[in-house]
């Protein structure tokens, strides 16, 4: 299944696809050649035409920087890195008449366990987000952006690099763009792979060259961002979403999707499937049918659980997973998280105590340290579990861990706390007899798993 027929299905049945020029299914990728992401390609495909619509070129009466941004509130498009933060309010906060130098960010720093579509967007259309980046730009008034790329997709970064001097060469970047009197310098920032700079005041701090540690809050990076600065920080795929907005209105864009959820969402599906791999369907799809695009459960076994977010998104189990929508508030409802949009399928045969152990030595080897809760917690937490899947847990335990997962919670300066703490509380609320069977048997009550 690709992208291409997934978005077939819902054209026949009267919905338009929001992103008819994003191809990010690697499927597809050897029909596309590797090579359509030039800057050629991009503008046969309608790139660049929103750039150009605001600021008046060929005919165009352009936009104002109000007009830009009442827009985007009409798309309903949500942030989409996880907060779900509405874009066009987030743009509004931009002190537009600030004297001094404001910044643009764009986080590509996409370290989320199951989580792979926004390096797909930048090695596959690059300029995509590019051009929405310039229209971000141009609605608040900035002059300076920065995409930081996660530090282990290098290869994605040369692609991106490429694709900038593509846009500078064709005037799409740069002073006076296009003849007007609108000036962009955007710059490729290469990270360092470690998964807290994914959060956005720890890559800031990261894009200064200093070591990624959140900072407190307030002080926000609309106020005070890079080089202490007004700074905007959107997500990849947030900023993928902007010409097709620009150039089809927001109230077509949010058509896509349902009210308050507008648009389309690419899940990354993973796990035990027959398709893994990059889906974009419109907000409001039921999970069920996205389940269908990816294949069904691999083997024919039977869905056990799903992480509907990516790994910090609490699991949830088929049950409630079959009968709910993936949007932002479909899944909160459930007591989720959308999150990235990083779909963990798990059918019957897998151990949820094995998998939260493997989660809490990933949240544990990331902890930035600056926070004693998570610092000290996420090792409690994973010294737990470690000891209940290899045959040595005790009755007691299953409270401490409750007891540690609820400590950490609300008690850091990130989210990264929370992230550790939502997945342990999440399977002890649907899956604690698993728990509770590796301490009186001394083994995984599901028998063998991979």
């Amino acid at each position: 299944m690709n992208v291409q027929h997934v978005l077939a299905q819902f054209q026949a049945t009267g919905q338009q696809s929001c992103f008819h020029d994003r191809h990010i299914n690697p499927q597809i990728y050897a029909g596309l050649n590797g090579n359509n992401w030039h800057l050629k390609d991009y503008e046969a495909r309608g790139g660049y035409q929103a750039l150009r619509q605001i600021l008046g070129m060929h005919g165009a009466e352009g936009m104002t920087q109000d007009q830009v941004i009442a827009t985007m509130k009409d798309s309903g498009l949500r942030g989409r890195g996880g907060a779900g933060f509405p874009t066009g309010l987030k743009w509004s906060f931009m002190p537009r008449q600030f004297p001094g130098q404001k910044y643009l960010v764009c986080n590509s720093d996409e370290g989320e366990p199951g989580t792979c579509k926004d390096r797909d967007i930048l090695e596959f259309n690059p300029h995509i987000v590019i051009e929405g980046m310039a229209i971000a730009a141009y609605a608040m008034g900035i002059s300076v952006g920065f995409n930081y790329i996660h530090g282990e997709i290098f290869q994605t970064y040369e692609r991106f690099e490429a694709a900038l001097e593509e846009a500078r060469a064709a005037g799409y970047l740069g002073d006076h763009i296009m003849g007007s009197t609108f000036n962009f310098q955007l710059h490729a920032a290469h990270g360092f792979g470690a998964y807290i700079c994914g959060e956005e005041t720890a890559l800031l701090e990261s894009l200064e060259g200093k070591k990624g540690q959140p900072r407190f809050k307030p002080p926000f990076p609309a106020s005070y961002g890079v080089y202490g600065k007004p700074t905007t920080i959107n997500n990849t795929e947030t900023f993928a979403a902007v010409p097709w907005i620009i150039r089809n209105g927001g109230p077509a864009y949010l058509a896509c999707g349902k009210p308050n959820n507008g648009g389309t969402k690419i899940f990354s599906v993973s796990g035990d499937v027959e398709l893994p791999g990059n889906y974009e369907v419109p907000m409001g799809t039921s999970f069920a049918t996205l389940l269908e695009l990816a294949g069904g459960v691999r083997g024919g076994r039977k869905l056990k659980a799903v992480i509907p977010g990516g790994s910090s998104a609490p699991v949830l189990p088929a049950s409630i997973m079959m009968d709910i929508t993936m949007d932002y508030d479909a899944i909160a409802k459930a007591g989720s998280m959308l999150g990235s949009g990083a779909v963990i399928v798990m059918d019957e045969t897998r151990c949820m105590v094995k998998s939260l152990q493997r989660l809490s030595a990933f949240y544990m080897h990331e902890s930035c340290g600056q926070c004693t809760p998570c610092r000290e917690g996420t090792g409690w937490l994973w010294r737990i579990v470690d000891r209940l899947e290899n045959g040595h847990g005790k009755a007691a335990d299953l409270d401490l861990l409750d007891s540690v997962a609820e400590n950490i919670m609300g008690r850091t300066i990130c989210a990264l706390g929370d992230a550790a703490a939502m997945p342990v509380r999440g399977m002890m609320k649907h899956f604690r007899p698993e728990f509770e069977h590796h301490i009186t048997h001394k083994t995984c009550m599901v028998g063998a798993y991979i």
